[in-house]
This record gives C-alpha cells, structure tokens and sequence, in this order.
C-alpha cells in the first residue's frame, strides 16, 4: 500500500488499536512480537541496544542518553511512547523525528513486509517492529529503546543481545491492573528486560525494588551498578529537581558507553538544554509560565509539584488537569497530590487516539474527589481547547497543564502554536 500523507499514516494506524482491547491484560507476551520480528529479518539482533524501563523518567532518561551519545558524534536511533504531537516522534534520529515524507513511505514499505503477520500486531507492537527495523535499515550506531508497558513481556523486550545496556529507572505503583498490585511485582515486570551479559543501571530504590533487581541481574549473570542517590550532582543547572535525576543517571549510562566502546568523550553539559516534549515543558507566554508535564501517577505528580514549587517559589499555580479512567482509588490518590499546589483547578476530558484503548476520566467524578477533599476552586470545561483558553485567561502567573499524554496531545499544538516557532523534540 502506499500511505500520502501523516493524516492517512494516522488513519491507517486505527486498525491496529482493536488489538490493544482484545489483548489488554491476558495475551500481551513476547511470543506474539517473534514471528513479527522474523519476517523483518530480526533487525533488533543488528542493534546496538540502550533499553531503558522504569516507571517514572523512562522517557526523559531515554532522551537524555540519546542526546549524549549524539554529542559523541555517533548516529543516533531513539523511539518513546506516547508521542505528544505527531507519530513522526516514534522514529527520531539524532534528535529529530524523520521527516513526514519518510515516515510514510518507510511505514507503507513495512505494511506491505508484514501484510500476512499472524498474530495480527497491536498499534504498539507495529510501532516497535518499525522502530526496530527501520533503525537497522538506516544503519544506527545506537538504538534507544523506551518500554511501552513493565518490560518482561513488553514488545521491545524482543531486543535480547548480550551487549544491551539496560536502565531501570525509579519504580512505583502504575498500571497495577496488568504489571500487578505490589511494588515486587511491578518491579519484576520491570527487570524482565535484563537478558544474558546484560550491564543494567539504576538507582538505589527500595529494599523490595532492589532485592528483585539484584536477583534478576545475577540469575541472568547481568553486571548491575546501582547508584546511592546521593550521586546526584548538585550541578548549577536550570534543570526541575526531576530531571536532574534523570540526566544524571543518563550521564553514568553514558559514561560506561564511552569507556566500553572508546567513543570519543563529549562535553555533555549542553544536553540539559534539550527540550523533552511533555516533561516539565516550561514556556512563557506574555507575562504567564506555562507548564506541560504528562504525570499521571501519584509518584510522577509528587515529583512535577516539588520542582515547581521549587522553581516557582510562592508563586500561585492555575492548573488544568484531565486524567484516563482509572480505577477509582488510583484516580483520588491523584487529585490528593494535586490539589494543594492548586490555586484553581479547571477540569478537562480528551479523545485518546494512540495505542492504549482507554477512555478519559468522567470530570465530574474529579469534581467529586475536589470536594471530598474540601476543594471548592474548580470548574469544568470538557473541550480541551476551551478548556486551555479559559486556564490562559486565568490571573494565576503559573499554569500547570498535566495528567494524561493524551490531554499533552491535544494541548501542545494550540501552544505550539501560539508560540509561532515551535521546538522539535531533542532539540537544543
């Protein structure tokens, strides 16, 4: 088939999202990706592997690693999920999603390749096959690999090389419907990416995190180097408190690159100034900061709200916030975190229209957690673009745009836009 335009990519995408519901929770194991992965000729064996899991600043973390490796002049592959404004983010090289043209072409190229696939991919595990494969095709010095869902039986786990470098970044409570209701749990879907040889980092977490880390690693004969978090460089940084974190847990990724594969060594200071689409985004709009941050779990909001705060100290905070439906208590341990940096809280829904099968939170049961909790300062607007235009109109000089990537979808465009010269993602 041949595939116009990003519009069409999109359309044609749609069909792969049933497969989500139908697999969601009960078949989601490796073995549906193999045969996939064969009749593309296994281009993740090809690979030069930074395979990064976690269940806060995977994506960050990711970016960061891939902007380092780029500094030592190599050619760099990065694929995360979701993507915040085109589907064109899936497949970056050296910071830059490949152009609309490109993508279209590579990707009818692919369906044409896997036309008699069986099982018939989800939209997730399509995007991970292209990813994978359209990485060896341009022949990367280095693939960085973000997982969609835990790790053990997610779709980029088919990456299995001895020399893969795997990051395990911090882990809590997500996605407990499918990776499990305790921390043991989680964290053993997360370490599922460390295969034989591997070298795995981390940060020191706690003692049930590390216990399943440690025994994976020396089950698969993996070298790990945890990292005391006190590591941290207290760097002279404009850097939010997360994300220092995180570029310093690239950085030591980086570093054992170098050494392991003699790259020539960079000065990487430069790359905290890359823009990661959705993570703490801070822009100013007349005389408003505007935030864009995808937490949508109580770890990931305690994190964003600790940095603004810190960042923006006694500053009031405006927030429009819309999360997916959830279970119930996940979804009250949100609006708890959020509300005490909330001056006014404008509640919003969206359409989800990537992989996940989900729907977005019913505003009015937020509303209900806003009173429960004795928060009066709230208001709905289920349009997301009135939603923001109304939060723009706010007296608040902060606004906090967060929740769902989904909500950032829908959002990041009419900011974009606003702006008139728009950062593409990675870029410095």
């Amino acid at each position: 088939m041949m595939i116009k335009d990003v519009q069409h990519a999109n359309e044609t995408l749609k069909r792969y999202i049933p497969a989500v519901k139908e697999i969601t929770g009960k078949d989601i194991t490796l073995q549906r990706m193999l045969p996939l992965m064969k009749l593309l000729g296994n281009p993740e064996a090809k690979l030069k592997i930074i395979h990064i899991a976690g269940t806060s600043g995977k994506t960050s973390t990711a970016y960061y690693v891939a902007a380092m490796l780029r500094e030592s002049g190599k050619k760099v592959g990065l694929t995360v999920s979701p993507h915040v404004v085109s589907v064109t983010e899936r497949l970056q090289i050296n910071g830059q999603p490949i152009d609309e043209q490109e993508f279209c072409a590579r990707l009818s190229e692919l369906l044409d390749i896997i036309k008699d696939a069986n099982p018939h991919p989800s939209y997730f595990e399509l995007m991970v096959a292209f990813a994978y494969w359209y990485f060896a095709k341009v022949n990367v010095d280095y693939a960085v690999i973000e997982t969609g869902l835990g790790g053990l039986h997610d779709a980029t786990n088919v990456a299995m090389r001895h020399d893969k470098v795997c990051v395990i970044t911090d882990i809590g409570l997500d996605h407990t419907k499918i990776l499990g209701t305790t921390i043991t749990k989680i964290a053993t879907q997360k370490a599922g990416i460390i295969h034989a040889g591997n070298t795995v980092f981390c940060y020191k977490q706690s003692p049930e995190v590390m216990k399943v880390l440690r025994n994976t690693a020396s089950s698969k004969q993996a070298d790990l180097h945890e990292i005391p978090t006190q590591n941290v460089r207290a760097m002279i940084s404009t850097l939010p408190l997360f994300q220092r974190r995180n570029w310093e847990l690239a950085r030591q990724v980086y570093e054992f690159v170098v050494k392991k594969d003699r790259l020539p060594k960079a000065n990487v200071d430069t790359t905290q100034n890359i823009v990661i689409p959705a993570r703490m985004e801070t822009v100013k709009l007349k005389n408003k900061t505007i935030i864009l941050d995808g937490a949508h779990n109580p770890q990931k909001l305690q994190a964003l709200l600790a940095s603004i705060a810190y960042s923006f100290p006694d500053q009031a905070v405006g927030v429009m916030a819309g999360f997916v439906r959830s279970r119930p208590q996940r979804l009250r341990a949100n609006i708890r975190q959020l509300l005490p940096a909330t001056n006014h809280l404008i509640i919003t829904s969206f359409v989800p229209n990537q992989e996940m099968y989900t729907t977005s939170a019913d505003p009015q049961a937020i509303a209900q957690y806003c009173e429960q909790f004795g928060f009066s300062d709230w208001q709905i607007e289920p349009d997301p673009a009135v939603a923001f235009q109304v939060s723009l109109n706010r007296p608040e000089p902060v606004l906090l745009v967060t929740g769902s990537f989904y909500l950032m979808h829908h959002i990041r465009p009419f900011l974009l836009d606003l702006r008139k010269a728009p950062p593409s993602p990675g870029q410095i």
